[in-house]
C-alpha cells in the first residue's frame, strides 16, 4: 500500500467546500467536544449523584460505575459499526443522527428520577456518541487534501486533549451552581448549535462503491466487541481477571473477534479489509494508540485520587490543574507535523512516547508535600508527549486506508482507542486497589471487624471510615494516605512500562523519515472520480 510518487492529486471536492474546510473543522470538532467533555463532566458529578434525594440519586458505587460505564460499553461496541454505516449511507447523515440521539440522552440523563434510569440514558448518550466520533474524523479526512491533513488532524487532536480538562472545570462550576442535571443538560445548547453548523456547512460524503452488506461481520464485530469491553469493565469492578465472569466474558469476546477476523479474511465483500493489518504503518499506528491510552487512562484515574483525597483538593481545583496537560496539547498538536516532516513519524513518536513514560513515572516520586508547580510540569510533558504522538499516529492510520473508507479507518482508530483505555482503567485501577489493600490492611484494628473489609478497599473508604473514628480516625487517615501513595508509585511505574512498550512498537514498525523522491507509506489516493464531495 505506497502511494505512487508525483504531483499530489486534484482536489475531489467542490471549491465552495474547498473555502470553507476550516469552517467545517470548527463545526466538526465542536461536536467531538461534546462527546468528549462529557465524560470527563461526569467523573465530577459522580459524589454528588450518590447523595440522597433530593440533592441526588442516592446512587451507590456500583449505580455509579455502571452509569460511565454503560456509555462506555455501548460506545465501545458500536464505534466499528458506526464508522462502516457513514461509508455507506454518508458521513452526514450519521453524524447528524449521533448528534440527535446524544443531546436527546442528554436530556433524559438529566432528568433522571432513578440511578436504573440514569444508567439506561446513558447508554442512549454512548449510542449517540459512537455515531459521531468517527464520522468527525472521517469528514475531516474528505473535506481536507492530503497535505492538509496532518495539520487538520493535529488541530482536532488539540480539541480532544482540551476536551478532557475542561470537562472538570466545567462540571464543577456547574455543580457549585445548580442541580446534578446540569452535567447533561448543558450538552443540549450545544448539540442544537452543532447541528446546525452540520447543516449549513458540512458536505455529505460516502463510499462511491461500497459493495454489498456485511451483516456476519458486523455481527461478530459488535458482540466480539461489547463481550471484550464488558470482561474489562466487570474484572476492574471485581479487581480479579481471574474471576469465571471475566474470564468467559473476556475469552469469549477474543473468540468473536478472532472469528470475525477470520471470517472478514475470506468473505467476498468484508466490512473491513483486514489485510490494511498487513502495513506496518497502519499496524504501529494502531497498537501505538491502545498502549498510549492504556498508560494515560491508568494515571488519570489514579491522579484524581491523588489531588482530592491525599492532597485535598476540591473536584474544580483539581480540573484545573488539569490544565497544562490540555494546554500543552493544544499549543503542540497542531504543529506536530512541522516536527514530522524534519525527524520523522518514527523518531517523533518514540520522543513523545519517552515523554509520556516520563511523566507517568515521576508520579512514583510524589507524596502529599510535592510541589505542586513540579505536578504541573509534569502534566504540560506528558501533554506534550501526547502532542507529538496522537497527530502522526492518526494520520498514519488514516492515510493508510484509501479516503472512500475513511469511516472505517476512523472507526478502528477510535476502537483500539477506547478499548485500551477501558483496558487501563481495568488493569491499572485493581493494580493500585491491590497494592491500596496490601499495604492498609494491617492499620485497621481500630476499625470495628464488620467494617474492615469495606475499609481496605479505596482510601475514599477508609478515609469515609475514618471520619467516624473520633482522635483515632487521624492516625488511620495518616496511613491511608501512605498506602495510597505506595500504590499510586506502584500503578505509575506500571504505566510508564507500558508506555515505554508502546516507544518499542513505534521504533520497530513504524515508517521513519522518508528520502527525497520516495514513496510515503499510506493507500493511494487514486481513489475513483465518482469520489467527490459536492457543495
Amino acid at each position: 500500500m505506497t502511494n505512487p510518487t508525483g504531483p499530489a492529486a486534484a482536489p475531489r471536492m467542490s471549491e465552495a467546500v474547498h473555502r470553507r474546510r476550516w469552517a467545517i473543522l470548527a463545526a466538526l470538532m465542536l461536536s467531538l467536544l461534546i462527546v468528549v467533555l462529557d465524560n470527563s463532566i461526569l467523573n465530577v458529578a459522580v459524589k454528588t449523584i450518590a447523595a440522597p434525594a433530593p440533592d441526588g440519586l442516592g446512587a451507590t458505587q456500583s449505580q455509579l460505575e455502571w452509569a460511565i460505564n454503560s456509555y462506555t460499553l455501548v460506545f465501545a461496541g458500536l464505534l466499528f459499526t458506526a464508522g462502516l454505516l457513514g461509508d455507506r449511507i454518508g458521513r452526514k447523515r450519521v453524524l447528524l443522527f449521533g448528534l440527535a440521539v446524544f443531546g436527546i440522552g442528554s436530556v433524559l440523563a438529566a432528568v433522571s428520577t432513578s440511578p436504573a434510569e440514569l444508567i439506561v440514558f446513558r447508554a442512549v448518550m454512548g449510542l449517540g456518541g459512537a455515531f459521531v466520533m468517527p464520522a468527525t474524523l472521517a469528514v475531516l479526512m474528505n473535506v481536507f487534501e492530503r497535505d492538509e491533513q496532518p495539520k487538520a488532524i493535529g488541530i482536532w487532536a488539540g480539541g480532544v486533549g482540551l476536551a478532557i480538562a475542561i470537562g472538570p472545570i466545567t462540571g464543577g462550576v456547574l455543580l457549585e451552581h445548580f442541580w446534578w442535571g446540569s452535567v447533561f443538560l448543558v450538552n443540549v445548547p450545544v448539540v442544537i448549535v452543532a447541528l446546525i453548523a452540520m447543516v449549513l456547512l458540512v458536505p455529505d460524503s460516502k463510499d462511491p462503491n461500497p459493495g454489498h452488506i456485511d451483516p456476519v461481520g458486523v455481527g461478530l464485530s459488535v458482540v466480539g466487541l461489547v463481550l471484550l469491553v464488558y470482561g474489562i469493565i466487570r474484572g476492574g469492578e471485581l479487581a480479579d481477571f481471574t474471576a469465571p465472569s471475566v474470564l468467559l466474558t473476556t475469552l469469549g469476546g477474543l473468540a468473536v473477534l478472532i472469528g470475525f477476523v477470520v471470517y472478514e479474511k475470506h468473505s467476498a465483500h468484508p466490512a473491513i479489509d483486514v489485510r490494511y493489518f498487513k502495513n506496518p504503518a497502519f499496524s504501529a499506528a494502531v497498537a501505538a494508540i491502545a498502549l498510549v491510552f492504556f498508560a494515560l487512562m491508568g494515571v488519570t484515574f489514579f491522579s484524581a485520587f491523588y489531588m482530592q483525597s491525599v492532597r485535598g483538593y476540591s473536584a474544580l481545583e483539581s480540573g484545573v490543574l488539569l490544565l497544562p496537560l490540555a494546554a500543552a496539547q493544544m499549543i503542540f498538536s497542531p504543529r506536530a507535523r512541522l516536527v514530522v516532516q524534519r525527524f520523522g513519524a518514527r523518531a517523533v513518536c518514540t520522543a513523545g512516547m519517552v515523554l509520556v513514560a516520563a511523566g507517568l513515572g515521576c508520579f512514583a516520586f510524589f507524596g502529599t508535600d510535592t510541589p505542586i508547580w513540579a505536578m504541573e510540569v509534569v502534566f504540560f510533558v506528558m501533554g506534550t508527549g501526547m502532542a507529538h504522538i496522537m497527530p502522526p499516529v492518526t494520520v498514519s492510520i488514516m492515510q493508510s486506508l484509501p479516503r472512500e473508507k475513511a469511516g472505517s479507518g476512523s472507526a478502528i482508530n477510535n476502537t483500539f482507542r477506547q478499548v485500551g483505555g477501558a483496558l487501563g482503567v481495568a488493569v491499572l485501577g485493581s493494580v493500585l486497589s491491590a497494592a491500596y489493600r496490601g499495604r492498609i490492611e494491617d492499620h485497621l484494628d481500630a476499625v470495628p471487624p464488620g467494617a474492615r473489609k469495606a475499609a481496605g478497599e479505596s482510601i475514599e473508604a477508609t478515609l469515609g471510615i475514618a471520619a467516624k473514628l473520633g482522635p483515632a480516625g487521624k492516625d488511620l487517615a495518616s496511613q491511608a494516605d501512605t498506602a495510597f501513595l505506595h500504590a499510586m508509585q506502584v500503578t505509575a511505574l506500571g504505566s510508564a512500562g507500558v508506555a515505554l512498550l508502546g516507544a518499542l512498537v513505534v521504533v520497530l514498525f513504524l515508517p521513519g523519515r522518508p528520502k527525497a523522491g520516495t514513496a510515503t507509506e499510506g493507500a493511494a489516493d487514486a481513489v475513483p472520480a465518482s469520489a467527490t464531495i459536492g457543495d
